[in-house]
């Protein structure tokens, strides 16, 4: 499968063409074509924008015409906000590239946008195969750059199997076992018996268990299972350090 080329449409600023180029770099994508930009190319701001993006725009091919910027595509992609009153599928980044995403290997595809004035024109939005629009709270017209980061994002998300969330894989930040738990309930419960927390003793059960379960929700990593043991024996022996000296 090839990454959907990103054609940028008659761009007005050198700046955005170098955002776009580090959106692209951000999320897996690397061909980037250029229609007619309105300032030319090479473009100095479009580098100061890329930074390390630079080899993106190194890379980039310039076109005079929408047409031949879109000749090799199999699938073509447009995004606009507006109503063009064009019978046209419309639909979100995420659908979008879902559908990229299952494009047979041999096909190349492409994301075209407008530039900032006015976005695209009815004649480039009917060199396409549909619309995508991207859902916003109120004000609908998005920077050429945000457009782009969206769109390259949306791309990289659709297989992206990176966990919704984890702990660092550091020693110090692994999960506790079940005996390290077990003993820091021991010390803690220990500790409140001693103080009478635990009364009277025929509930003394019921709430070593919700303190039990208190401290699972917490989802607490090795060193933090350390830290308020260590924050146990500190309460028990009456232990404080004396004040900073000014």
């Amino acid at each position: 499968m090839t990454t959907p080329a990103i054609i940028l449409c008659r761009p007005q600023l050198g700046e955005n063409i170098g955002a776009a180029a580090r959106a692209m770099n951000n999320f897996g994508l690397c061909d980037l074509r250029l229609v007619a930009p309105r300032n030319g190319w090479p473009n100095e701001k479009a580098y100061a924008m890329a930074v390390t993006a630079s080899p993106i725009l190194d890379r980039a091919k310039v076109y005079e015409t929408l047409r031949e910027a879109l000749a090799d595509l199999h699938m073509v992609y447009a995004t606009t906000a507006r109503d063009r009153g064009i019978t046209k599928e419309i639909i979100t980044p995420e659908e979008a590239a879902k559908r990229l995403r299952r494009a047979p290997g041999e096909e190349k595809t492409g994301l075209l946008f407008g530039n900032e004035r006015a976005g695209l024109e009815n004649e480039d939005v009917s060199l396409a195969d549909c619309v995508i629009t991207i859902p916003t709270a109120e004000f609908a017209s998005l920077n050429l750059g945000q457009a782009v980061l969206l769109c390259c994002y949306a791309w990289f998300k659709a297989e992206d199997a990176t966990p919704a969330a984890k702990i660092e894989h550091n020693p110090v930040h692994r999960k506790p076992t079940r005996e390290e738990m077990f003993q820091l309930f021991e010390h803690l419960e220990g500790e409140l018996t001693r103080t009478g927390f635990l009364f009277p003793p025929d509930k003394r059960e019921h709430m070593s268990r919700a303190i039990r379960a208190t401290i699972h929700r917490a989802k607490l990593t090795y060193q933090e299972v350390q830290t308020l043991r260590g924050m146990i024996v500190a309460l028990a022996k009456g232990k404080h350090r004396a004040p900073p000296k000014q």
